[in-house]
């Protein structure tokens, strides 16, 4: 009898433990939820499969770029290097970007000046590096154009950003490690943004399809004249590729130096 009763047990296994067990007797009865409305949270791709320290972005679809403010070049009116916080929509810091360049560049070179942006997450690790070259900003000379070169790690090149030539919008690729063409930023005639936001939108290559865009946040009169500090916002599918959005914060910084940074002593 007690072989039998163990046999039965081997036979109706652990209920609720393993799913399609039988349970002849219906002793044990289990209502499972209707699973065609049911919402399931995205899952997160294991942290070996994107590079290192970019899982903070792999689930974002807004990310929010904020510069400081530097007393120094206000009071004085000099240029010194840009330093931003980097968060997500909740306000929360997830990198921090320093500028690393030469006082005569900044000094004589100004806005068009090369420089490398090294970004480290809230552990001081660096994470993504942005190197930017001396190159032109003007639609006469098309063929030395605004370029980046985004590194994730540091060492490993994982895309760029190039300015393409047009007589009229500003325009640029997000490219990847190969310079291959992803996605195209196109911003608008005029970036001066004095009474409002200035959007640039993210497309498609063919220019048919608008999957996000990058936006430059009016901060006040007061602000915009007296300071450069300048907030961004990046608007995109929180499913796009991660070395994708580090090449997006890295066009925010080139928009920074292109379109929006200024001092007192420019005025």
């Amino acid at each position: 009898m007690a072989s039998k009763d163990a046999q039965n047990q081997r036979r109706r296994g652990l209920p609720g433990f393993l799913p399609g067990a039988p349970d002849p007797d219906h002793s044990f009865h289990v209502s499972l939820p209707n699973t065609g409305n049911q919402v399931w949270q995205p899952v997160l791709p294991p942290p070996g499969s994107l590079p290192p320290g970019l899982e903070y972005l792999s689930q974002l679809d807004l990310i929010i770029i904020h510069q400081q403010v530097e007393l120094l070049g206000m009071i004085l009116g000099t240029e010194t290097s840009n330093k931003y916080e980097i968060k997500n929509s909740l306000g929360q810091r997830i990198y921090f970007a320093v500028e690393q360049s030469i006082c005569f560049s900044r000094t004589f070179c100004s806005t068009l000046r090369s420089c490398t942006l090294k970004i480290t997450d809230n552990s001081g690790r660096e994470v993504i590096t942005v190197n930017r070259p001396l190159r032109c900003n003007s639609c006469w000379c098309p063929c030395y154009l605004q370029e980046l070169e985004i590194q994730a790690p540091p060492g490993t090149i994982v895309g760029y950003v190039a300015q393409k030539w047009d007589p009229f919008l500003p325009k640029f690729t997000i490219q990847n490690a190969n310079k291959e063409d992803i996605l195209k930023i196109v911003g608008p005639c005029a970036t001066c943004g004095c009474f409002g936001d200035v959007d640039f939108e993210v497309k498609t290559i063919n220019e048919k399809l608008t999957i996000g865009k990058i936006s430059k946040y009016w901060s006040g009169f007061v602000n915009d004249v007296f300071t450069n500090a300048d907030n961004f916002g990046i608007h995109v599918p929180a499913d796009l590729d991660v070395t994708v959005k580090a090449a997006m914060i890295g066009a925010c910084f080139l928009f920074d130096f292109m379109f929006f940074e200024h001092s007192l002593a420019g005025l």
